[in-house]
């Protein structure tokens, strides 16, 4: 059980650490003269979750994402007992990052950037909107299992898969926030009172990240690990 906690720890820590600077790159790019835009954003967020991830890999398998829990689980890599409790954490981690940065930046700006709530362009319908979270993260997951879960992994840390969020945000953070991840949706909502399209992710990142642990742990990975 203290491994566990231990576990659990470092992942509400990697959690609050990419919701701060994450969300907190959406609210401070309404700054006057921030003027680093989208591309700004989607970079902020790939590194601090390649930093996050590269911190508590060795702890917790640095999963930061409930979504990735969740896949991972479903493919038996990880126990119920371990899901429950990282999932648990990495809630408590978004809503602490969130807040944190709801008390530290000016009122006025936080509420103008709604938190750093994602949002659905006005041109995307449910359907769409849950699709394309479902396929960004599908290549996510993917990475996930290709750079982190394989025993043949090349040795990058968390880079791997904070280059994918960073495509991933260029492509999909006008139309869904491509936030990827239940937990950067959950926390800054909390934060805000802002709940308006909640299921979408959810549904969309835990829908894709299981096809894609289930693509990798049926055709792709050389091995079967036990769970931890």
């Amino acid at each position: 059980m203290d491994s566990l906690i231990r576990r659990s720890v470092a992942e509400m820590f990697g959690t609050f650490g990419f919701i701060f600077f994450g969300a907190g790159a959406v609210v401070a790019s309404v700054f006057p003269g921030a003027g680093y835009g989208l591309l700004g954003i989607a970079l902020v967020h790939a590194i601090a979750l390649s930093i996050m991830v590269t911190a508590t890999m060795n702890i917790s398998g640095g999963h930061i994402n409930p979504a990735i829990t969740i896949s991972l689980l479903a493919v038996r890599r990880i126990t119920l007992q371990t899901a429950v409790f990282y999932i648990v954490a990495q809630l408590i981690g978004a809503v602490l990052g969130a807040m944190a940065l709801k008390m530290m930046l000016p009122s006025q700006v936080v509420r103008g950037a709604l938190s750093g709530v994602p949002t659905i362009a006005s041109t995307m319908t449910t359907g769409k909107a849950i699709a394309l979270e479902a396929l960004l993260t599908f290549f996510l997951v993917s990475a996930v299992f290709g750079t982190a879960v394989s025993p043949d992994a090349p040795k990058v840390g968390g880079f791997g898969i904070g280059l994918v969020v960073f495509f991933a945000i260029m492509i999909g953070g006008p139309l869904t926030g491509a936030a990827m991840n239940p937990a950067r949706a959950f926390g800054p909502a909390v934060a805000s009172g802002i709940w308006t399209a909640q299921g979408i992710w959810w549904v969309g990142p835990i829908v894709g990240g299981v096809l894609a642990a289930l693509l990798w742990d049926k055709f792709l990975l050389p091995r079967h690990q036990p769970a931890s």
